[in-house]
């Protein structure tokens, strides 16, 4: 069994983003017979507000599911304001700096690990695991869920052609100091290999589903999500779930909801929070929707029966943000057999999957009349949602169970991790000869 250290800003109890997919990630390694480590913020995401309990925070040691968790404080941004370049480069390195107390014994060889695993954003989280295996020759990957930079340039939130110059010199400085790079997609994928990664040093570690796969969803009628909402068994749900966050441009489902506010039966539901959760009030205020309902981000344990709820799903993005980023939504809406009406352009991963998995329907991003149109197509065709829906449910068997990945991405590591002991001892008998 190895020992392992996660090193990751985001972890339990955040609900959305990296931190759900770290956390099962460091669970499911300890419920393997693995010793996990985990050096993390407080919880503070999709909010921007450090969660209550943990406001009194310096520095924190937990035990959570088999995981030794060490969380450190950082700063936040003021409530209100919008998180821009600055602020999170700020917020970021306020992390690398308090962390630093988890880090020194480390260094210092008082705990000592098989391999480090970093998950990125942020970018700043491979600095440490670069000082370790340059020190002490510890094994680093470095796992890519989002292309920061390239994501932040291209949606206009870094204007600064310096900084971008220098963020783009020290994103690749510290991508090819790892001994590996691991990513969500294959067109992220490539990305990293246009980028100048050698395909060998790259591995495939895609997101998966994190609701069980087999379980049959309750008739609607039984549903408790939609009893809430007091909807009719003939009223048709279409539900945003997950991050209010500017690469989404959630701004588009108010308009959606306008364009098709004469159609009765249409109930849109976003449940989130975000950066974006302020404007989409304001959208709705202005707009007087009537069939639109906010609700906050829910509980992890009603999940299921939340995406079982709809009838159709919206996984929206901004047209930059193309293959920089993949919607996590997908592997739980796909899980549940949800039928997904995405915005995706051609060729990248996400229109990809759901066209040729033919478990969803694609159009052009930042087209509310296109989307309108598409939803109108779906909501009158039941038995084309049924197929849709079934087709989704055989992908999510054959793709997206999470012990099929995490096996592969197991056995990657420990051969990552075998491969250098044998260099050292190599290394040794050469010196004890000589």
């Amino acid at each position: 069994m190895a020992r392992l250290l996660i090193y990751a800003i985001n972890y339990a109890p955040e609900l959305t983003g990296s931190g759900k997919y770290t956390t099962e990630l460091a669970e499911w390694f300890a419920v393997r017979g693995h010793q996990v480590d985990v050096i993390t913020s407080v919880p503070h995401y999709p909010q921007w507000q450090v969660a209550p309990e943990y406001r009194a925070l310096r520095f924190r040691r937990e035990r959570l599911n088999g995981v030794t968790v060490l969380r450190s404080n950082l700063h936040l941004p003021v409530k209100g304001r919008r998180v821009g370049a600055k602020a999170r480069i700020l917020l970021e390195t306020s992390f690398s700096l308090t962390s630093l107390r988890a880090w020194l014994p480390i260094w210092l060889g008082w705990r000592r690990y098989d391999a480090v695993l970093s998950v990125c954003p942020p970018l700043q989280t491979g600095v440490h695991p670069w000082l370790l295996r340059a020190w002490r020759g510890t094994p680093w990957v470095t796992h890519v869920q989002d292309l920061q930079v390239d994501a932040a340039l291209e949606l206009n939130i870094l204007s600064q052609p310096a900084l971008a110059a220098l963020l783009r010199r020290v994103e690749g400085f510290l991508l090819s100091r790892a001994d590996r790079v691991s990513t969500i997609t294959e067109a992220m994928r490539r990305r990293l290999l246009d980028k100048g990664l050698p395909r060998e040093q790259t591995w495939l570690l895609p997101n998966w589903a994190s609701v069980d796969i087999d379980a049959a969803p309750a008739p609607h009628a039984l549903n408790r999500f939609r009893q809430r909402l007091g909807l009719a068994p003939d009223d048709l749900l279409v539900l945003y779930a997950g991050n209010l966050g500017e690469k989404q441009g959630v701004e588009i489902i108010p308009e959606l909801a306008r364009l098709l506010r004469h159609e009765s039966r249409l109930r849109f539901v976003v449940a989130g929070e975000g950066a974006m959760g302020s404007r989409l009030a304001q959208l709705q205020a202005e707009y007087a929707l009537e069939n639109l309902t906010l609700l906050p981000l829910q509980p992890a344990e009603e999940l299921r029966e939340m995406l079982s709820a709809a009838d159709i799903h919206l996984v929206v993005q901004r047209r930059a943000a193309s293959d920089l980023v993949m919607p996590s939504k997908l592997t739980n809406i796909l899980a549940v057999g949800g039928v997904s009406l995405v915005t995706a352009e051609p060729g990248t991963t996400l229109h990809d999957v759901v066209t040729g998995a033919e478990c969803g329907v694609a159009v052009e991003p930042e087209q509310a009349e296109a989307l309108a149109a598409a939803l109108l197509s779906l909501a009158s065709d039941a038995g084309e949602r049924a197929r849709l829906s079934r087709n989704a449910a055989a992908y999510a068997r054959e793709y997206l169970d999470k012990d099929h990945v995490l096996a592969r991405f197991e056995g990657q590591l420990l051969r990552l991790i075998g491969e250098r002991r044998d260099r050292r001892g190599e290394g040794w008998r050469r010196g004890s000869a000589s």
